[in-house]
């Protein structure tokens, strides 16, 4: 007789993702997310649901230096910015994430990369439009790229095996303007005023570039209270 526990089957989470492009913290988040996801497996499935979020809705095409721009919006000098970018870099080091030093020297608009976040998500295969997220933050952070050039974008899509002129299409139309906006809206409506925020299952919050270990006790813990008829088909 063969008495062999039959494996349980994991326990299913949505995870949504509220994050900008050009937010070093939301590189970091993703990335310890992703690999605290590792450690919980094969125990915890997640579909990562990526939601939009502007820093600088109102930033013009052209961009602004990023020390200027920092250090109006928040109040402080040059050193000190340079000393949390110094930090920001050794954080994104310890999680296998390169923040080249001098690449992030102008702070751009990021809307059309929202609304192309927002494409790849309906045609493209799973996990493509988070591909293309990880190439959009490593354009900006790594290469010293804009994450709102259209050539930028075509270029990261094509590379996350999405269709090129698909892409070309959306970038030179409006689509999906009007439902960025309404999910922008929905999130800072329910409070959502810094990223990353990260919401399990629709009900459990946690916001900032969050430790891997921070991360996988949320994950277990929103897993051990989720009944399975809350579980995302």
């Amino acid at each position: 007789m063969n008495t062999a526990a039959t494996p349980s089957a994991p326990t299913r989470l949505r995870i949504d993702f509220v994050s900008d492009v050009s937010c070093p913290w939301c590189a970091i988040g993703l990335h310890a997310l992703e690999q605290a996801l590792d450690r919980v497996s094969p125990d915890i499935e997640a579909e990562i649901h990526l939601q939009p979020f502007e820093l600088n809705p109102q930033m013009v095409a052209e961009g602004e230096d990023t020390l200027e721009h920092l250090g109006r919006k928040y109040g402080r000098s040059p050193d000190e910015l340079r000393a949390t970018q110094d930090m920001i870099r050794q954080r994104g080091a310890a999680l296998g994430f390169e923040f080249r030093p001098g690449a992030r020297s102008r702070i751009y608009n990021t809307f059309d990369a929202h609304r192309l976040l927002a494409w790849a998500e309906t045609v493209g295969a799973p996990g493509a439009a988070l591909q293309l997220k990880h190439a959009l933050l490593s354009a900006y952070f790594t290469e010293g790229l804009n994450p709102g050039a259209h050539e930028v974008l075509l270029d990261k899509a094509r590379a996350a095996g999405l269709d090129g002129d698909g892409a070309a299409q959306v970038l030179a139309s409006d689509a999906y303007a009007e439902d960025v906006r309404e999910r922008e809206a929905f999130w800072t409506g329910h409070g959502i005023h810094s990223v990353p925020a990260v919401i399990l299952n629709q009900r459990w919050l946690v916001s900032g570039g969050q430790p891997v270990e921070a991360f996988e006790n949320a994950l277990r813990q929103a897993a051990q209270a989720s009944p399975a008829a809350d579980q995302p088909a």
